[in-house]
């Protein structure tokens, strides 16, 4: 008797692991239809309004960014307005920090033909924001790349004509002359944009041109950490410098322009990595001018 059953024992055996092998191809099916579908409802496309973020790399580490703090309004700004006081220990009482929590990623020498695109990319599928520190000779010469940082919401800031070393060094009317041909170039590429800060080539502050910066209504705009990604460093060291010497208000010296950026590009991978699980990223507040009472003119007086 149990010889005979041998072969019936195999058969059950058989039918046993064949449906177990089912069922755990199903099941595993099932969950990974599952897992996919709750990814793409948590990533999903752009928000309305908001940054696309890719699916494919960046965005699970974007998943991990710090909830975003309360809004804050915009300061009011306009000529001997700045949007932000100066600051006690900046050179000249420029600014070293936000002033907040946020950390604020600053990029000089653009806009570029070649890195400013890849900067808003990357930037983008982190949906991080920044603050571009433009050159007005470049404004004029690539005014979509301008249009492109201020569609992203982007902070504009004038870094100069001609990206002048020695302009604090030079005469109240030649900065001015200076500084507002800038603007204009900005503003001639983005009219909607409102040009609220002003960084001098290489650090090279004076009183007079910070002077001249707070009379068109521009905050002097230094910073607090330069990892100096215009030499030949390697890219590890870039991102190094940044992520060990970040604290909250921090502004960051980056470039996207001036040369080859390639190393910034590789170094800005890691740093947003890294940073939006530490701090909140922000670009610095551009300002807005004062509200006018409802039924006036430009000068107070009734409207039409």
């Amino acid at each position: 008797m149990r010889a005979g059953s041998a072969p019936g024992n195999g058969r059950r055996v058989i039918v046993t692991a064949l449906v177990l092998g089912v069922v755990i191809l199903v099941g595993g099916f099932l969950l990974g239809h599952l897992a996919g579908s709750r990814s793409r409802a948590g990533l999903g496309d752009r928000p309305e309004g908001g940054p696309k973020i890719s699916r494919d790399r960046v965005a699970p580490l974007a998943r991990l960014a710090l909830p975003p703090l309360p809004p804050q309004p915009q300061p009011i700004t306009g000529p001997d307005r700045p949007p932000l006081p100066v600051e006690r220990g900046g050179p000249f009482g420029s600014r070293l920090t936000t002033g907040t929590p946020e950390v604020a990623l600053t990029f000089d020498d653009g806009p570029d033909e070649v890195w400013t695109p890849q900067v808003l990319a990357l930037l983008r599928d982190y949906g991080v924001q920044a603050t571009f520190c433009m050159i007005g000779s470049k404004a004029a010469k690539y005014p979509q790349l301008v249009r492109d940082v201020v569609a992203d919401g982007h902070t504009l800031c004038n870094h100069s004509w001609s990206h002048d070393v020695w302009l604090g060094l030079r005469d109240e009317e030649t900065v001015l002359a200076d500084l507002r041909r800038t603007n204009e170039a900005l503003t001639r590429a983005a009219p909607s944009a409102r040009i609220s800060y002003y960084r001098q080539p290489g650090g090279n502050w004076s009183p007079v041109v910070v002077a001249a910066a707070r009379r068109l209504g521009m905050t002097a705009l230094h910073w607090r950490i330069d990892p100096h990604d215009w030499q030949l460093g390697p890219s590890h060291r870039i991102a190094a410098d940044v992520t060990s010497q970040a604290t909250p208000g921090a502004i960051v010296l980056l470039h996207d322009g001036g040369g080859d950026r390639g190393r910034t590009l590789s170094a800005l991978r890691t740093i947003l990595a890294n940073l939006i699980t530490r701090f909140h990223l922000a670009p610095l507040p551009p300002g807005m001018e004062e509200p006018r009472p409802s039924g006036t003119g430009w000068f107070g007086r009734p409207g039409q």
